[in-house]
């Protein structure tokens, strides 16, 4: 019966807002998806659900840290994973939905955020997902060594990165908490001349020896801003099958990598705590 009475009001009721730590936030009701909802922080989409197929992703960068989840180990076998940054926990109910009996944490520093969503869009109770209202790198130093086969990190304050998630000592951290052959995977975003997406690769290079980017080309092109998911490991990516899922998504993208990479980082030099600032804020007709 509550379900039920959830689905109607995902059809039929408006909007959710509520402030939270990080602004106004606003879960909108997908009119094509009975139980579909989309996320928006001051005005800027954050994250979509649905609640009756938590395995479909709806953003495009979603789509493509979906596929990194899906090449992270063979098929169904439980993952453990550590996400930076929760939003409506998207990516969390893709893992749990397509490999079951994974163990997950989820570190969003917006308590206040946290409460709606959990409110709004409630977890599976057979998820074994624990949230909690942490500053991500706070978070990740209590992680053990060697925990995650996974760690993602999806941060954003008034959307933008926090400049202390941006340098080599917070990948030092992340490689620190990663099981060797782990993944690393980060939701980044830029827009012309691409500054702080290449500072970021080389920033990645510094402290991981493979690394992948996946993104619109148009993107890559430096021709608008938009979003790009970084890969990282300390072992051979699976790039071949990733390039294969990313150009069939409805908005294919294009994955660098290699020498092609290295020359796309235009001699960008590694981003260090002492040095780091936040990601650009997105232009106002982003969200337009």
């Amino acid at each position: 019966m509550a379900r039920n009475k959830q689905r109607d009001r995902a059809a039929v009721a408006g909007p959710v807002v509520e402030t939270v730590d990080g602004g106004l936030a606003e879960l909108i009701p997908d009119r094509e998806r009975p139980r579909g909802w989309t996320l928006l922080i001051d005005g800027a989409p954050q994250s979509h659900v649905d609640l009756d197929d938590p395995a479909h992703l709806s953003f495009e960068y979603q789509r493509r840290l979906g596929h990194i989840v899906d090449l992270a180990a063979p098929p169904n076998r439980p993952l453990q994973v550590l996400h930076l940054g929760g939003g409506a926990f998207t990516l969390a109910r893709y893992v749990a939905a397509t490999r079951p009996r994974s163990t997950q944490q989820i570190v969003e520093l917006d308590g206040p955020l946290v409460q709606l969503v959990r409110r709004e869009l409630p977890l599976d109770s057979g998820a074994r997902i624990r949230v909690r209202s942490a500053d991500a790198r706070a978070g990740l130093a209590k992680v053990p060594d060697g925990w995650a086969d996974l760690v993602v990190a999806d941060v954003f304050s008034g959307a933008r990165t926090p400049a202390h998630l941006t340098s080599t000592e917070f990948l030092g951290e992340v490689r620190r908490a990663l099981r060797p052959g782990g993944f690393y995977a980060a939701n980044l975003a830029d827009g012309p001349p691409l500054t702080h997406l290449r500072g970021q690769i080389a920033t990645a290079a510094a402290v991981f020896p493979e690394l992948a980017l996946t993104a619109d080309p148009t993107v890559l092109r430096g021709r608008r801003f938009g979003n790009a998911v970084l890969l990282a490991s300390d072992r051979p990516l699976p790039v071949a099958e990733l390039t294969r899922r990313v150009a069939g998504d409805p908005h294919a993208g294009r994955v660098e990598h290699g020498r092609a990479l290295t020359d796309f980082t235009g001699g960008a030099t590694p981003v260090t705590d002492a040095a780091a600032k936040p990601s650009p804020k997105p232009p106002a007709s982003v969200f337009r």
